[in-house]
């Protein structure tokens, strides 16, 4: 049985509230410590706080994927001769992730939010505007996108696109921070007072669970322990706020493409499908659709749309993100239509480096940032700061702190042949640079795109062969650019691991 009340004990008695529409909400633990003996949520105890029952629910436009192992990696030949996927077997954890790409009406309404907030700051949201002239081509007309893709309700439906891989990370954090405001609004905790939040004062999540944000609170938990009379905020621990949108990894956007549902039996994949639907042919095969495309992407030269008077259903341009059926998994246009944007750092080699479990190249640890009073700092915007872990008397720790370069490119592993000391090496380590390029004509042109700023992107897109449709191939670019055929969709952790019961111990035998 789910219970949708948390009761919280008081000194008067029981008082009911509401679970949320958010994080979901548990209940108060009734039990006492396995370990102690000591009751759970009882002043006389300590009033440690303990809920239990908790269920964090699928978070609004996102559908849940189960975790589990699949073979990541190119299926069709290696026409680039890149070898830089080959298949290896990894294992994913459950975790959640949009339905479709982010649309344009999702992505204006973040713009909006910016503008309305930031007053003082104009900037903010010009920054955060995608690169409409990216449509422009030198020789092919494409204005009437450049002006009216993102901004007329037409296209209202459509994937963003020319948006970098930065602007969709801050299109996640102010995603976390607009959900959970909603989540804290639907307990009952805060009043929604968007008209009063100006600049640094906005709802921030971190802020509001580091006691930085308070808002225009509407009734406090009530704090069992008594060194708050007037109640509490609420903490992670309360089951109400969700973890952070984040964009989905190489190995959960691979995993969820693939959708290999229903080409397995009893644990046992058979075969592997190129495309993420059933099958390796790219039109429908069967039911009135039959003959039908099941992505929109290019045929062949100059073949983007089909015949007038018997189209594919596909165009020359992004089409409405619901425009061809969903995978196993319940996602749309996981091929064709426009690429997305992943979290990680692309590396050719990283396969032979990342874990077996939640493979991902790109870790930067950080923490909060402190005043000499301990205090979190905020920045202009209402942010915490934070500082990168890996320094040790403000000289960089190699050993720890930022992965990105790992065994690739790192500090350490450079292919550096000059006499540089300690010193010079520690001014580089956040260059652009990945390998030296020496001085001589014998080491002249000893360069490379790749660098810790170049970022993995999937999918292929209305612009791209099939070839690049199979969730397998792989491609990157700079994480400061943007092209009209990339757009994204966002993740989130599932808390818990997937929604599993263990069979107990007697049932087993």
């Amino acid at each position: 049985m789910k219970f949708c009340l948390r009761l919280l004990v008081v000194s008067l008695g029981l008082i009911a509230v509401g679970c949320a529409a958010g994080g979901g909400g548990g209940s108060r633990h009734t039990g006492v410590s396995k370990t102690t003996g000591w009751k759970y949520n009882n002043p006389k105890y300590g009033a440690f706080e303990v809920y239990t029952m908790y269920d964090q629910p699928t978070p609004p436009g996102m559908v849940f994927v189960p975790g589990g192992t699949f073979t990541m990696g190119r299926i069709t030949e290696d026409l680039p001769y890149e070898w830089n996927n080959p298949q290896r077997r990894v294992s994913i954890d459950a975790f959640y992730i949009d339905a479709t790409e982010i649309r344009n009406i999702d992505y204006r309404e973040y713009i909006h939010w910016l503008e309305t907030v930031y007053t003082s700051y104009p900037e903010i949201a010009r920054h955060a505007l995608p690169d409409t002239l990216a449509w422009r081509k030198p020789l092919g007309y494409n204005e009437s996108f450049v002006e009216f893709y993102f901004r007329f309700t037409s296209y209202n439906e459509y994937p963003v696109v020319a948006v970098s891989w930065v602007q969709a990370n801050d299109y996640c954090a102010w995603r976390t921070d607009r959900v959970n405001e909603q989540a804290l609004v639907n307990a009952g905790v805060l009043e929604l007072n968007v008209a009063d939040q100006k600049d640094a004062d906005n709802f921030n999540t971190d802020a509001y669970l580091a006691g930085e944000y308070t808002g225009v609170v509407k009734r406090n938990l009530p704090d069992l322990s008594g060194r708050n009379p007037e109640g509490r905020s609420v903490k992670y621990e309360d089951g109400i706020l969700f973890p952070k949108f984040r964009l989905p990894t190489e190995a959960e956007w691979e995993y969820a493409a693939m959708a290999s549902v229903g080409n397995a039996e009893t644990g046992v994949l058979n075969g592997r499908n190129i495309y993420p639907w059933k099958g390796n042919r790219v039109r429908q095969t069967e039911g009135a659709a039959k003959g039908m495309l099941m992505a929109n992407f290019q045929k062949g030269r100059g073949d983007l749309v089909g015949i007038a008077n018997n189209p594919d259903g596909n165009a020359p341009q992004p089409l409405p993100v619901t425009s061809f059926w969903p995978n196993d998994f319940g996602l749309y246009c996981m091929a064709g239509n426009v690429n997305e944007w992943v979290l990680d750092v692309y590396r050719a080699l990283s396969f032979e480096d990342v874990e077996d479990a939640r493979p991902f190249r790109g870790n930067i640890y950080t923490t909060l940032a402190r005043d000499e009073e301990g205090r979190p700092v905020k920045d202009s915007l209402g942010r915490l700061k934070r500082d990168t872990i890996g320094y040790v008397n403000n000289r960089p720790n190699y050993l720890q702190g930022d992965n990105r370069n790992f065994r690739d490119g790192d500090m350490l592993s450079t292919i550096n042949t000059s006499s540089e000391d300690l010193e010079k090496k520690e001014e580089s380590i956040n260059s652009n640079k990945m390998y030296y390029q020496g001085k001589g004509a014998k080491r002249e042109g000893m360069a490379t795109f790749v660098n810790e700023q170049s970022r993995v992107y999937k999918g292929g897109s209305f612009m791209d062969r099939a070839y690049w449709l199979s969730p397998g191939t792989r491609r990157f670019l700079d994480e400061r650019q943007s092209k009209e055929d990339i757009g994204f969709r966002c993740a989130m952790d599932r808390l818990g691991g997937a929604k599993f019961k263990p069979v107990p111990q007697q049932e087993a035998k």
